[in-house]
């Protein structure tokens, strides 16, 4: 049901259902198609109420009906994910569309999401379908094993799935080594076996001043 159309446009072809998209990220659709504004990032009362406490923002709309739909969000690279009852951890910011059989929610991050500046908790995304995720260019898929962990800098982090454990240490970010750093900052570091997805672009974050 999710197709690229180059790097930077999704289409989704659609028979009769329902898809999530990140709101107003719409760019054209042929056939007959109903939008609606979700609440809560699709979840409801309850995912309103508790994204409000944390402080986690997504705003998504449903997208049903019979035709093809295409998305798109500030030109940026869109990078399919696959899911097959396994859970995405992803920033909201970087969530572009979602198939029906996957369920959002939020999932504490604790330090991570603090030194990123989004906030202490992350969306989640879990079930059986295709997840449409945004980067600030090409993304890069690394795998994570036993024998490999991996070290992220917070900026470049878009999402990570596959049993994996997160902890925290003080480095020296490239910006440092350019002089545009601030010292010392947080890295990620992602311990287990699975996947983390990274974007060749850093955003700016609390950690780079830390």
């Amino acid at each position: 049901m999710f197709r690229l159309q180059g790097s930077k446009v999704l289409a989704v072809d659609m028979t009769g259902d329902a898809v999530k998209a990140k709101n107003g990220s719409m760019v054209a659709y042929d056939g007959q198609m109903d939008f609606k504004k979700l609440s809560g990032g699709g979840e409801g009362l309850r995912g309103m109420v508790t994204r409000r406490i944390t402080g986690e923002q997504m705003t998504l709309m449903e997208v049903k009906g019979h035709g093809t739909c295409w998305f798109a969000d500030r030109a940026s690279e869109i990078n399919l994910v696959a899911l097959q009852g396994d859970k995405l951890y992803v920033e909201s910011s970087n969530l572009l569309a979602t198939d029906s059989g996957l369920r959002t929610g939020t999932s504490f991050t604790g330090m991570r999401g603090a030194t990123q500046g989004n906030g202490l908790f992350t969306t989640t995304v879990e079930g059986h379908g295709q997840a449409a995720i945004m980067s600030d260019g090409p993304a890069v898929v690394l795998r994570v094993s036993g024998q490999y962990p991996l070290t992220v800098d917070p900026g470049a982090y878009i999402a990570h799935q596959g049993d994996l454990r997160q902890s925290f240490q003080s480095g020296v970010t490239f910006r440092t080594f350019m002089g545009e750093g601030g010292g010392e900052a947080f890295q990620i570091r992602f311990e287990g076996d699975g996947l983390v997805y990274v974007q060749p672009s850093e955003r700016n974050t609390i950690a780079g001043e830390v």
